[in-house]
């Protein structure tokens, strides 16, 4: 598309341009500054509410986490910075769970997009406003969010487990043994049927 301006309309949209930048930098040299007295300040600084700074995994009244290793959020992440390790253990009711053992978090690779806060349907991880994370070491940055259970919190899911395949083997048991009368009972009455033919 050709440029139909002439010499002085170019001109003038030059100087029209340039008194429009012109105006902006006067405007932001007028304002006044500030400047925060960081790390003087670090009580009153101001951080956003919306920062994202870090991964927590807040816990419950009991000293619980939420997650249930659904492995949702590990999905969810673009570059691998959560890795979940869990377990099978059956509860007191004798049904089968998945029981969180860790949750490894590494701050180092994470670019803080909250795709996996986003995933997650049990609100058991989200994002701090907390921004120091500076560190001398890589290994630092590799934090394990969740509480573990305990020796005795293991030794009881195992011994659940214990119960559940005895009432398993009893229930399993009586079924054969049920079976077996059923056939039984099935061909007693097999002569009957011939004798009467």
């Amino acid at each position: 598309m050709a440029n139909n301006k002439s010499y002085f309309g170019g001109a003038l949209a030059g100087l029209k341009t340039l008194l429009t930048g012109m105006d902006i930098t006067m405007g932001e040299y007028m304002t006044r500054k500030v400047t925060e007295q960081y790390p003087e300040n670090r009580k009153t600084v101001h951080i956003a509410e919306r920062h994202r700074g870090t991964l927590v995994m807040p816990a419950d009244e009991n000293g619980k986490n939420k997650c249930t290793a659904c492995t949702l959020c590990e999905k969810a992440c673009p570059n691998g910075s959560i890795k979940i390790t869990s377990t099978m253990i059956v509860t007191a009711d004798g049904k089968k769970k998945k029981l969180l053992q860790d949750y490894q978090y590494d701050l180092g690779d994470c670019m803080f997009c909250q795709l996996c806060v986003n995933a997650c349907n049990f609100g058991a991880i989200e994002f701090t406003n907390d921004f120091e994370n500076a560190t001398f070491s890589r290994d630092a940055l590799i934090q394990h969010l969740n509480v573990p259970p305990t020796d005795a919190e293991m030794a009881q899911y195992a011994e659940n487990a214990k119960v559940a395949a005895a009432k398993a083997a009893e229930e399993a048991k009586a079924k054969a043994e049920a079976a077996a009368k059923a056939k039984a009972a099935a061909e007693a009455e097999k002569p009957d049927n011939k004798e009467e033919k």
